[in-house]
């Protein structure tokens, strides 16, 4: 069995449903995004059930299966589309990308600060100290 499948589903749904709305306010008769937005819904459904503390090991496993499996689709997807016909839609097209772009970068940042500070000494699978950002800029006082 495994775990994960309903908040997949339901990212799934929504990010369908939301890349329908972006291309009928922007005038194109195509879904604008829906399969990265659901992408971003399940891992901020991830991130909101681990605070919650409502998400076990079994679904956990489950969850980083989907996301795992997820990307290849994705890139399926974006394969089968047709560029060509899309390019000869005129600016629209290039605004559209840079807004997808820019959001996709604001949303990375998010999710990175949402994530917890690591605790204690990072070590590498030899076992030798790894230093971040803040302890070089510590040592260099």
């Amino acid at each position: 069995m495994i775990y994960g499948v309903a908040l997949l589903a339901v990212s799934m749904l929504i990010g369908i449903l939301v890349g329908e709305v972006l291309g009928i306010v922007i005038g194109v008769s195509a879904n604008v995004g829906g399969v990265g937005i659901a992408m971003v819904f399940l891992i901020g459904g991830r991130v909101l059930l681990e605070r919650a503390g409502l998400m076990d090991e079994k679904m956990r496993f489950g969850v980083l299966f989907w996301a795992g499996i997820y990307i290849p689709i994705v890139v399926a997807m974006a394969a089968t589309q047709n560029v060509v016909a899309a390019v000869t839609g005129g600016p629209l097209v290039i605004v559209t990308a840079l807004v997808s772009i820019l959001v996709s970068f604001a949303t990375v940042a998010v999710l990175g600060r949402m994530a917890p500070e690591p605790q204690g000494i990072l070590r590498d699978d030899d076992g030798a100290e790894i230093l971040d950002d803040r302890s070089r800029k510590e040592g260099a006082r």
